[in-house]
Formats: C-alpha cells, structure tokens, sequence
C-alpha cells in the first residue's frame, strides 16, 4: 500500500510530504515510504532530503505529463494526492501552455495512472480561481463555475477529468477547491514578494487596491488534504454529499478550504509594513485584468464534514516575517564575507 503526492517538493507538497511521512500507519503505510514525485521546475527536494536519506519519502524527479514516470511513480498506490500544477495566476498569463498542458493534460494522466494502478482514492487540489468573479460573498462550493483566468480554466477542466473517472472508472475523488495558501517556502505570490520588499525597505505595489482575499495557514490546508483522504465514504454519505448505496463504488465530493474570513489586500499592505517594522511605501497601480478582484470561501462544509477549524487570517505573518529579515541579515553576512576574503 502507497500514498502518492504529485508535486510533492512544491510548496504545500512538501509540507503535505512531511506529515504524510510522520502518519503513515494512518494509511496503512507504516513501512512504506510515501512517493513523492516532483519535476523541480519551481522547488528543490531540498526540504524533503532527511526523510528521503531516512527512507520515509521515495522521491522521483519526473513531470506529470509523462505517463511512463506516472506509472512508475503510482505502482501500488492506494491514495493519491495530486497537487503537480502551474499554480500561479499571472504565471498562467505568461505561459498559457504550459498552464494547459500541466494543468489539464498532467490532472488526465494522474487520474488515469491512478485507475490503472488500482488506487482507491484520489485528492485534488483545485483552487478558488475556478468559481471566477463571484457575485456574491461567501462563495459556497454550488456556485457555478466560471473562471476568469488561464489558471481557473485549467482546474475547472481537471475537476472535469476527475468528475469523469470517478463516474466511470469508480474511482473516490475528493476535490479540494483552495483559497489563497501562506506560509514558509513560498514564492511568487503576494505575500511572500511582499515580505521580501518591505525586508530590503522597498516600497509595496497593490494591483488596483480592491481585492480582498481569504489568505490560510499552509498547515490547515494540509490538515484538510489529510482528513479528506482518511474520511470514510460513510462520513460523506452521512453528510449528504455522496449516495449512501456503496454498491457504486467511485465518488466525486467538493470542498472549499480556506477561512471564511476575507483580508483587503490595503490591509494586508499595512500588516506586512508593522511586521517588518520598515516605514516603507504603499504605491497603488492599475488592476490586472486576469485577476479576481474578491472571494471569500463558504467553509461550513469544511469544518462540519472535514473538521477543520483554521486559525484566524494572518495569524502567522509575524512569524514569516522574522523569517524574511532574518534571511535578509545572513544574505548580507554572507556577502560581507565574500567581500573580506577577496579584499
């Protein structure tokens, strides 16, 4: 028995990896090393290498649009986490290839590997981005799909292969639709670039200045992940969410994950700015059309069938920003260093 996680150097995936390793006799998997398959193209296995030398993790560097890794990666799965994407909004702008062909290609060969190996349950990462602009707050996981980017098409459309394979294939698939994830060994995203500004005493850049935004802890959304993969289909079935008649095997749930609560993205601008203690600049600029201005997920699902109770938006910045001036100074050490040795 074997707990697969695509994507699993990645940001959440390595957190997700990391608890994996540490509970797997919860799957069944207590002498098993939990798989973690990653293409390295944003991550390194870097934060994963004491489990990989321990023999908790087997990693393989490989892309999941290639179904000879896949089948390789996927032999003797049972639960699958497939979390392998081209996750960022304006990356999806830049490189809409890239986006489809990871995001809707890639989810049809991990559904379809996980088929042929035989594994029993399948959860995937979606994201808020597939609901588009919402017409009114909170979102609940009923609302219609009708994204506005790249980046909510593509998920929206894996969402679509996994309805499929649970539908024909039998196959238990839990689709958690993400709001916007923080925490250590991000990059690339609001928080984590703004961090990194107010660090060096750069001044902050909002895009349009409306957005607000249901910012979470990375180690819910992994309390999610994990809890939607252990739940009996008896608990689902009790939540009214999937047929209580267990002679159809395969299932495809819905969940939103994130807080329920919504941060203006002025008011994130200011937490950063106090966190670093830099009295650095706000400069509004124009919006980006690709982007979602507003959403803030309906969570009840969540919490009554998952039981996830996620700690407040934000509670979490001060530590990553200790984290980012912390980094700051030994980056400078470093270079001091290097000065002093050639001097």
């Amino acid at each position: 028995m074997t707990v697969v996680v695509t994507g699993g150097a990645g940001f959440i995936g390595r957190h997700l990896v990391q608890r994996l390793a540490a509970n797997r006799a919860a799957f069944g998997a207590a002498g098993e090393p939990v798989v973690a398959l990653d293409n390295l193209l944003r991550s390194t296995p870097t934060a994963l290498a004491d489990a990989i030398e321990a023999g908790d993790v087997r990693f393989y560097e490989g892309d999941v649009r290639d179904a000879s890794t896949l089948a390789q990666a996927m032999r003797g799965a049972e639960y699958v986490f497939h979390l392998a994407a081209q996750s960022n909004v304006m990356g999806a702008e830049d490189d809409p290839d890239y986006a489809f062909t990871t995001n809707v290609v890639g989810t049809q060969r991990v559904v379809q590997a996980a088929l042929a190996a035989g594994a029993r349950r399948l959860v995937y990462t979606s994201s808020r981005e597939v609901y588009g602009q919402p017409q009114r707050l909170p979102v609940h996981e009923s609302a219609p799909l009708a994204p506005k980017n790249a980046y909510g098409a593509s998920k929206a459309a894996g969402e679509m292969s996994c309805r499929v394979a649970a539908a024909r294939g039998g196959l238990e698939v839990v689709t958690l639709r993400l709001a916007n994830v923080y925490g250590p060994g991000d990059s690339g995203r609001v928080i984590p670039l703004w961090l990194e500004r107010a660090a060096r005493g750069e001044d902050l850049h909002i895009f349009g200045g409306k957005q607000v935004i249901d910012f979470l802890w990375v180690d819910d959304a992994v309390s999610a992940l994990v809890r939607a993969a252990l739940l009996p289909r008896a608990d689902f079935a009790v939540a009214g969410l999937v047929s209580a008649d267990d002679r159809d095997p395969g299932f495809f749930v819905t969940l939103n994950v994130g807080t329920g609560q919504g941060t203006p993205i002025t008011l994130l601008a200011e937490r950063v700015r106090e966190a670093v203690g830099n009295p650095i600049g706000i400069q509004l600029q124009a919006a980006r059309a690709a982007e979602v201005e507003r959403f803030v997920a309906d969570v009840s699902r969540m919490r009554t069938t998952l039981g996830v109770n996620p700690a407040a938006p934000l509670a979490h910045l001060p530590l990553l920003a200790r984290q980012a001036v912390r980094r700051l100074a030994d980056e400078a050490l470093t270079e001091a260093e290097a000065h002093a040795r050639l001097a």
